[in-house]
């Protein structure tokens, strides 16, 4: 299993036997009853305060599956193969969209350290700000996973641009992704560019800082970098602290294994990884998590009062929670993709002075909008892809049917912008933040 994937079963599993051993039953011992006890504490039980949702459960049930068919239990007590074993109100994702002006202001609170008017606090500390920043714009305008973005490497960032320049593309390495199978991916070039600032300032700082300290001498494994050879399976080839020569091709490396590459820089040898920490080593993909955390924690400071603070997120009431921006680093994928959803709608409508047959040969030459963005999202299955973007996209297109049935002469010609899209998306379909939602009306 993935790192990510064990540290969140044994969780769930040191729980159930924190429970078994409250009942005295050792966890080979464990019935039927015991795991049905265990599931109605933790789902439905009055008296537990902090109940779990039925998507929650599910991932609990795989965990306990797997651990009681490893000790060979039998009967299983629990088997998430089964329906009954299953919740019912499990949902498969949970999508979470902002708008791209609530991104703008979830990042200028949370990680840029601005006061609600907009202006720079006193005293903010602003360290790693390029790093976490360039890091948001780089996912919200590839539409990556966490572990692909996050663990990349400096020598992967895209630097070739498409025809008109607008867009650079890159490969994402197949051993980082969660199908084992590598795609092209693409990059705006202000995202791109504000990477490349922040690791020629905050990067190139903290690798200098770690070279001072001597951070790298003592790292129990170094692969320096020798050769990166080219053509459409690119290899890395290296050597080690005993001059031990290894190799391998870039696609296969795990991520894990990319912090230990090293280039051989005009000062030592310093990490290819791309995204460090302050003390100049690679960053683990599930670190983001708490840059997130903390830049909703801020929002939370900023934007709701003392007394809506004090209760926590779970429990406020939607119009509190409303107030304040949240994002994970799942979000910008899904934000990303639906602001690609949209833009191709969009732009499929007569309104934008497409014909019918400029919009017919648009899909055979490159099929339908979901068939573009999936591809683009690395989905094996166009049905994943509707799943979880379906809901506001066919609200859309309905309105767009429904506008144009009743569109007049002095209506024809008017495009709304896409930020307007936006608002009036959040403000008919569930699920999407935006800024008007969140600090009320705002002039754009």
């Amino acid at each position: 299993m993935e790192r990510e994937t064990k540290r969140n079963y044994s969780t769930d599993i040191r729980l159930l036997l924190d429970f078994l051993s409250s009942r005295d039953v050792e966890w080979r011992q464990a019935t039927q009853q015991d795991l049905d006890d265990f599931r109605d504490w933790r789902c439905d039980a009055p008296e537990n305060p902090e109940r779990i949702s039925g998507t929650k459960w599910d991932r609990e049930a795989a965990a306990f599956t797997k651990l009681f068919r490893w000790g060979k239990v039998r009967p299983l007590p629990v088997d998430v193969s089964q329906q009954e074993d299953k919740a019912a109100d499990s949902v498969t994702s949970r999508v979470s969209w902002l708008t791209p002006r609530t991104w703008g202001l979830w990042s200028d609170i949370g990680l840029r350290g601005h006061t609600r008017g907009g202006f720079p606090e006193p005293g903010w500390d602003s360290r790693t700000e390029m790093r976490n920043t360039g890091f948001v714009q780089l996912m919200l305008s590839s539409a990556l996973r966490r572990q692909e973005g996050g663990s990349m490497l400096v020598f992967e960032l895209p630097s070739q641009r498409l025809r008109h320049g607008r867009y650079c593309h890159g490969r994402v390495a197949g051993a980082v992704t969660r199908s084992k199978n590598g795609r092209v991916f693409y990059a705006s070039v202000e995202a791109v560019g504000q990477v490349e600032a922040y690791v020629e300032s905050e990067r190139a700082w903290v690798i200098a800082r770690a070279q001072a300290a001597g951070r790298y001498e003592r790292l129990p494994q170094i692969w320096l970098i020798t050769r990166v050879t080219g053509g459409l399976k690119p290899r890395v080839e290296w050597v080690d602290r005993n001059g031990v020569v290894g190799g391998r091709e870039l696609s296969r490396l795990k991520w894990w294994e990319r912090q230990w590459l090293f280039l051989e820089g005009p000062e030592g040898p310093e990490p290819a990884y791309l995204w460090l920490t302050e003390q100049g080593l690679p960053m683990p993909p599930e670190r983001w998590n708490g840059v997130f955390r903390s830049a909703n924690q801020r929002c939370e400071r900023v934007l709701l009062s003392e007394k809506e603070r004090k209760i926590t997120r779970h429990l406020r009431l939607a119009e509190v929670r409303g107030k304040s921006p949240y994002a994970t680093p799942h979000s910008t994928r899904h934000s990303a993709a639906l602001y690609l959803l949209i833009v191709l709608n969009r732009l499929m409508e007569s309104r934008y002075g497409i014909t019918q047959a400029e919009r017919r040969d648009f899909a055979l030459l490159f099929g339908d909008p979901w068939w573009l963005v999936k591809t683009i999202l690395g989905h094996a299955d166009v049905e994943t892809t509707k799943r979880h973007y379906l809901a506001p996209v066919a609200h859309l297109q309905l309105e767009s049917i429904l506008a144009l049935a009743e569109s007049t002469d002095d209506r024809d010609g008017q495009v709304e912008d896409l930020d307007g899209v936006f608002a009036r998306l959040a403000r008919e379909t569930a699920g999407i933040q935006d800024i008007d939602a969140l600090l009320g009306k705002v002039t754009p």
